[in-house]
């Protein structure tokens, strides 16, 4: 019974994720009624789907990061991920998209909210191509990188491992801002334009950033958890993917509810959850046993980019980036397994 409060225990990990289902549920109920309430589950439900690559992804990053920049994690983050980035982020970008003052925005939000959606979706634009060309680069860093040596889909891994350079995934990134730029069903060029190359630009700062601190610190002891400016500038990177993964998750779920509130709520329980499951992921060393899983990860971050960019000129349903991306990472799974079980055979049989 006493393991279960053990720091490194899944009940542990992801019992205040646990509590906080609960006491949204119930609260709900009580609020809204039952229909609600699944309203709730369901969003909760869709979160974790279409953010489990993001959880992947933040596994990697956060094992980088000491003891207490994993809670600040887990604290501070969790806040702006739940109320900043599901909360005031929205109401943020049409205040400034829609030239609408804050109370006025947030009296949409609650009492207009279906005006609210209009002009939530009016900024997609925006977040669409930043969002898509950060995520972008994010995954073609992942795949060019030469010192990689683990390959899983080697007949595209080796080919883009033969364009590694240090500028290679900013350069490739840029000109697929500009093609997506150029098509003439995009509307929306200037825009793309810069919002896109704003993305490119703030993933490589945070990357130098990072790198520049992080090298000073490892310098002194090698392979020793990030600490300091270091760790604060990769705090930084995570939250800015979060954001990027979630803006449009904010926007799909308006084809749910049109209560505000719900959203809010059923989004920020869903991101409880994968913020404890990056954790679990961490504690439990599971990007090292299971191979592949990283790479199903940049695989469907290369996808939700993909849908990202095409979105600026062509409508495609949310539901494919989830389904794709839930594919690639069951298939990297189930290859992990495969390898694993190869590893452990007797030499003999």
């Amino acid at each position: 019974m006493k393991n279960i409060f053990h720091s490194n225990h899944p009940f542990r990990i992801f019992a205040i994720s646990g509590l906080f289902t609960i006491a949204g549920i119930i609260g709900v109920l009580i609020g809204y009624g039952p229909a609600s309430a699944l309203v709730i589950l369901i969003l909760i439900a869709v979160e974790i789907a279409f953010s489990f690559d993001n959880a992947i992804i933040n596994a990697k990053t956060l094992a980088k990061l000491s003891e207490f920049w994993q809670k600040i994690f887990l604290t501070v983050g969790i806040f702006i991920a739940v109320i900043g980035m599901r909360v005031v982020f929205p109401i943020l970008i049409v205040s400034l998209s829609a030239h609408l003052s804050w109370s006025t925005v947030i009296d949409l939000a609650l009492n207009h909210p279906g005006e609210y959606a209009e002009k939530l979706e009016a900024a997609h634009p925006a977040i669409a191509a930043f969002g898509g060309a950060f995520l972008l680069m994010l995954a073609l860093e992942f795949f060019i990188d030469d010192k990689r040596d683990v390959m899983w889909l080697k007949y595209v891994e080796r080919p883009l491992q033969r364009l590694s350079s240090l500028w290679a995934p900013g350069l490739l990134s840029v000109i697929a801002v500009v093609l997506v730029a150029l098509v003439p069903a995009n509307h929306h060029a200037r825009t793309t334009v810069i919002a896109g190359i704003l993305g490119i630009v703030t993933h490589i700062s945070i990357e130098l950033f990072t790198n520049l601190f992080g090298s000073r610190q490892n310098s002194k002891a090698s392979l020793k958890p990030l600490t300091g400016m270091a760790a604060f500038s990769t705090f930084i990177y995570l939250e800015i993917l979060d954001a990027s993964f979630s803006f449009d998750g904010v926007i799909g779920a308006f084809a749910i509810t049109s209560k505000v509130v719900l959203i809010a709520i059923g989004l920020g329980i869903g991101a409880l959850w994968v913020r404890s499951l990056t954790v679990f992921m961490v504690k439990k060393g599971t990007l090292q046993n299971y191979i592949y899983l990283e790479h199903g990860a940049h695989y469907t971050v290369a996808v939700l980019a993909g849908v990202l960019l095409i979105s600026l000129f062509f409508e495609i349903p949310d539901v494919l980036a989830g389904v794709a991306g839930l594919g690639f990472i069951g298939a990297s799974i189930y290859a992990s397994q495969e390898a694993m079980r190869a590893r452990n055979k007797p030499a003999n049989s």
